[in-house]
């Protein structure tokens, strides 16, 4: 497997300068993976196919492979912002200056935690976030790495501004759910909505059912551009690791281009004025940025200097956005269109994906949809309520979760999916029939297990680092 591997992904590489011992270790991570985000397919997606499945909207056989195929095309068409959004947890820039093999220890820290994790969850049945998983696992990895090396640790600003996304997101997702189904009772009362299928050939009528095929292929395809883009992440994160100077930044970017629209921000910077000396000490500092960088450009920049060359765009960067920011700052729309042009371009430096690692991450989630959908769906779609999941908490739940998912995509914030979706089902439950309607022992396993989540992956992760640091 691991040479079938190696065959497909090292010719899309080029020349790698690895030792046998880490391109072994290379294959694997590649391996490792590409198996979690098919664990994550079979794990996460089965929220969203649980509606139309009982529903009766859709038979398994349909409803599997195109929730699947929405997924992929999620993946394929969501942008990359949630993807660095996760990347951001890491000292990356630290790790660089070290061997490969740390950024190794790193890496199977964080994809094995996960997995194991992902697979323990699913296997009994339990509804778990992937990105509570994966987020805690990048934590723990992190600290390891501090504790052992020293210098910048975890990104605790990124951290917080996740852990509040992740936070919010299934409150939301419940208040939202319960009001809509609310209003259907309340206000809609369209009878039909409310039956609850009896066998096998008790399907909705064809208006009900166009409804919560939409939505179970909007949850498919906004987890795709959001839990999907994890995956994608995790590849250039070891792409990263393993061969900085190939992949911490983007050499398919035009450097004549990049020239160009620093050489404009110069000129913007050259008669922009603030009305206080804070101010013009950032026009300053930004001028000077702006100029390493346009030298750091041109240069050769070998591997050992990758790590500065980032740092001196992301540096260039953020005072480019401080600028625009700035109130005190009087720009024009065309000097602000210019500078916005430049952030956005030095942002296309570090912030990418080549369109291979996309597609790599889109066929695993596709495929991974596909296979061991059913532990999940049984608990979403039985065990939650204590009754059967009628057509409106199907559609009301995986509306409210569609919109939120991908509001959060939008603003390049991972969530989960899976909390989302449940905490939805659990609010339109309650507003159909009060606390009584829920089944608290499910609920309770739940909870139990998006409170471990967190720590146990911390833990997994802290400790698999500091396994691996010793063998390679």
């Amino acid at each position: 497997m691991l040479n079938v591997l190696s065959a497909i992904i090292l010719p899309l590489l080029g020349e790698v300068n690895l030792s046998t011992s880490l391109l072994v270790v290379f294959a694997i991570c590649l391996l490792a993976v590409v198996g979690f985000e098919f664990v994550n397919g079979f794990h996460d997606t089965a929220n969203a196919v649980a509606t139309v499945i009982y529903t009766k909207a859709l038979k398994p056989i349909y409803a599997i492979p195109w929730s699947g195929t929405w997924n992929f095309l999620g993946v394929f068409l969501g942008g990359v912002a949630v993807a660095m959004g996760i990347l951001k947890l890491l000292p990356l820039d630290e790790l660089m200056k070290l061997p490969v093999s740390v950024g190794a220890c790193m890496v199977l820290a964080v994809l094995l935690a996960s997995i194991v994790w992902n697979l323990g969850t699913w296997y009994l049945g339990i509804p778990c976030s992937s990105s509570h998983t994966l987020i805690g696992a990048m934590i723990g990895a992190s600290i390891a790495f501090t504790w052992y090396y020293g210098g910048a640790g975890v990104n605790w600003d990124k951290a917080k501004e996740i852990g509040l996304s992740l936070i919010l997101s299934p409150l939301i997702g419940f208040g939202a759910a319960a009001g809509l189904m609310y209003l259907l009772i309340h206000v809609i009362k369209w009878k039909a909505l409310f039956h609850i299928p009896q066998s096998e050939n008790d399907t909705p009528p064809l208006v009900i059912r166009l409804l919560l095929i939409t939505t179970c292929t909007l949850v498919s395809f906004f987890h795709g551009s959001n839990d999907g883009q994890k995956g994608v992440g995790l590849l250039m994160l070891i792409l990263i690791a393993f061969l900085p100077a190939k992949f911490a930044v983007n050499h398919e970017v035009s450097s004549d281009k990049m020239l160009a629209s620093l050489n404009k921000t110069e000129v913007v910077l050259s008669h922009v004025t603030s009305t206080n000396a804070a101010g013009k000490t950032l026009i300053l500092t930004a001028d000077s940025a702006i100029d390493k960088t346009k030298t750091a450009l041109v240069s050769t920049n070998p591997a050992d200097k990758t790590y500065k060359f980032r740092k001196q765009i992301k540096s260039a960067g953020k005072y480019v956005v401080a600028i625009l920011a700035a109130q005190d700052i009087k720009l024009v729309n065309e000097d602000r269109a210019t500078l916005t042009a430049t952030s956005k371009d030095l942002t296309n430096l570090t912030d990418f994906a080549p369109i291979w690692v996309i597609a790599t991450i889109s066929i695993s989630l596709g495929i991974g949809t596909m296979v061991g959908w059913k532990r999940i769906v049984v608990t979403i779609g039985e065990k939650i309520g204590n009754q059967h999941l009628n057509y409106a908490q199907g559609a009301s739940s995986e509306l409210v979760a569609a919109a939120t998912i991908g509001l959060s995509s939008s603003f390049g914030l991972p969530v989960s999916t899976t909390h989302v979706l449940s905490s939805g089902i659990a609010g339109s439950m309650l507003a159909s029939g009060g606390a009584g309607n829920l089944n608290s022992k499910t609920l309770k396993n739940i909870a139990l297990a998006w409170v471990l989540t967190l720590p146990v992956a911390i833990i997994l992760a802290f400790l698999l680092f500091l396994f691996f640091h010793l063998f390679i």
